[in-house]
């Protein structure tokens, strides 16, 4: 029983990663759409 508490971890920690990695790629996108448009403006 004690496998499946170590397997529930590891898939959290999974996700929880993943979900960082999700939101740092967004701001990036975010920054380079911004930086984009004060180029075109230019």
């Amino acid at each position: 029983m004690q496998n499946i508490t170590f397997l529930f971890a590891a898939y959290s920690l999974i996700w929880f990663a993943l979900f960082l990695f999700l939101l740092r790629l967004a701001k990036k996108v975010s920054r380079l759409e911004q930086e984009l448009h004060r180029i075109e403006e230019k």
